[in-house]
Order: structure tokens, then sequence, then C-alpha cells
């Protein structure tokens, strides 16, 4: 068995892994092909994802399919064979948030690939891993298990759009034009929303939201005119960059919803607050999601959504540092993953 590990900043090692057993409730998971978030850049280039910093070897990973090949006692959900998104996600299932259907907010939550408890808790870039049953969602269409591993980012582009409310006949903004601003765009679509449009300052992201179904694309960068007046009944800001929101707060009509997506810096952001009150904006977060995981796995099982377009490359495990820089250049890559074959 082998395993993707970060020891430091740039330091990524594959490594041997010691061959997986399932428990009670458990299951063994093949790997098919597992998608390098934002947050995994961060973990590789900075040693650190905002204030989870790597304490110890970290295996990243948490957007993944694969093939269950061993289960435990008990094991009903799933069977050897089957094909199956993975949920990262394992909410404690006992605090306020889980009993009143929020398990996003656990404050307890074990989420796979994250360096934000000590110790780590591992993620799915290795040939196999176990989970419990209940984070595997099996499938029987002839999907790809490339495209089931966009279960998790759709689901937080459904969870975001779920945040804002109504979408039905309204107009929307999406800054950002990366993997979650294009699913963004998608769940939007999804939604009923009259007109998207979609910002960012590179010409290859625009060109795949326009693929996924933005009507407008603004190169901010060179037109910031374009995003200086009210126009948006929904913002959605999903760069994590300090201008885009401004971007948001200044072509919201009155009355309209911004959602925070993206990650903003850890510091204070120059907003003119009394904007919020006189045109009664309502700003909310979106952080991560909840049972739209369930509906991500039912849409791409279906190809009720199609997120073929945004897959750029798949590079074997073996290969993870080259696939990691070719996830970092946005002039080339949207979705890279890591696979054990062609997948």
């Amino acid at each position: 068995m082998l395993a993707c590990r970060i020891h430091a900043k740039e330091d990524l090692r594959i490594e041997p892994d010691a061959a997986p057993a399932p428990g009670a409730g458990e299951v063994v998971v093949e790997l098919g092909a597992a998608g390098i978030c934002g947050s995994d850049l961060h973990y590789y280039f900075e040693g650190a994802n905002g204030n989870f910093v790597i304490r110890e070897p970290l295996i990243p990973g948490h957007e993944a399919s694969g093939t269950v090949v061993g289960v435990g006692a008990g094991v009903t959900r799933v069977a050897a064979g089957d094909r199956v998104a993975v949920s990262p996600s394992h909410p404690c299932g006992r605090c306020d948030y889980c009993r009143e259907g929020r398990e996003q907010l656990c404050t307890d939550m074990r989420f796979l690939g994250s360096a934000s408890r000590y110790p780590h808790m591992q993620g799915m870039f290795r040939q196999r891993f176990v989970t419990g049953e209940r984070q595997c969602y099996p499938v029987t269409t002839d999907v790809t298990l490339g495209e089931l591993a966009f279960a998790e980012p759709l689901a937080v582009g459904l969870h975001a759009v779920r945040r804002a409310g109504d979408l039905l006949g309204k107009r929307v903004l999406v800054t950002g034009a990366g993997t979650i601003g294009c699913l963004t765009v998608i769940a939007a679509r999804l939604a009923g929303a009259a007109h998207v449009t979609v910002s960012d300052v590179l010409e290859r992201p625009l060109a795949k939201a326009a693929e996924v179904g933005a009507d407008r694309t603004v190169r901010v960068d060179r037109d910031a005119a374009a995003l200086a007046t009210p126009q948006f009944d929904v913002a959605f800001e999903v760069s994590g960059h300090p201008a885009a929101f401004a971007a948001c707060l200044a072509s919201a009509r009155r009355g309209a919803r911004i959602v925070q997506v993206g990650t903003l810096p850890q510091q204070p952001l120059p907003v003119v607050v009394n904007d919020i009150m006189a045109r009664e904006l309502d700003v909310v977060g979106a952080f991560r999601w909840g049972v739209e995981f369930d509906w991500a796995v039912d849409a791409i099982a279906t190809r009720r959504v199609d997120v073929r377009p945004l897959l750029s490359a798949q590079f074997p495990l073996q290969d993870a540092v080259a696939a990691f820089h070719a996830a970092a250049d946005k002039n080339r890559s949207t979705k890279v993953q890591v696979v054990l074959g062609h997948v």
C-alpha cells in the first residue's frame, strides 16, 4: 500500500502505508479518484491552511470516490464491489447542531484530510482507506469514478445556493471561476436563476464558467466598472479575495443577499457597514455542506449535472507532486485528481 503524506511546506512524500482492516460498521475503499482542493494546495505550498498548521505528516484529500473491497461486521449500506462516493465528513451526531440538522457546524467534527485536529484527520490520497459505512454512497449508473469524486465540491455549491434562498428568476453574481465557482453556477442554474454573471481575473476559468452555464463573464482586472453599480439579487463570493467581497457589496441591489463561500484572509476587512444597513443587505456564510452531499451524488450519478468539463487532468498517485503543481496553475487547470488508474 502507498500513501501521499505532506510532512511540511513543499515536502510531499509517497510512502508505504499499512493495509487497512475494517472494524464493525466500517468499510475498506480502494481509491478511484481524489480531487485536489484549495485547502490541499495550502497544506502543500504553505504547510498550513489558515489556522490549521501541519504538526505531523498529513495525508490530504477529502474529495474522493472508489470501490469497496472489504466490509466489517454489521455493514448493510454497501457491499464489496460497489462503486462509491465517499463523504469526508464525520459529525458527532450528538451536539445541538447535529440534532438541528446542521451537521456542518458540528462542535466535534472529524473531517478527513484536515489538520484542524491533533492527531490530524488523515485523508484519502492513498491506495486503500477505512471509513464508516454511512460515509459511503453507492452508485449503479455508468458515471466514472472521476466524475463521482466531484460530489464533495458540488455539495459545497449546492449548500451555498440553499443558503441564498429562492433563486427562481433572480439575477446572480458569482465572484471566482474556479471549481467551486463553476459548481455554484451549475447549482444556481438548477435552482432556477434567470441570469448568472461570473467574475475572475483569468480568461481560462471564465471560459469554463461560460461552458457550464454562465450567461456573462467579467474580467474584473480589466473592467471593474462592470460590477460597480447595484444590479444583482444574489451574490456569491467564492474567490476568497477581499476585493471580490467589496464587489459583491457594490453590485448588490437593495434587499439583496450576499453569500460568503470563499475563505477570506484572517484580517479585518475595510467594509462600509452602513451600506449593509441602509440597503438592507443580508450577508450570510456557507460552510461546507450537510444533506447536500446526498443531492450531489444523485445529480452526478443521473448526469442531471455534468461535471466533466471541469476535470482537467488525472495523475497517478505516485506523481502527486506533479499533480499539485498542475492544480496550482489556474491558467492550465480547473480540477486535477490523483488516481490509481484511468477512471
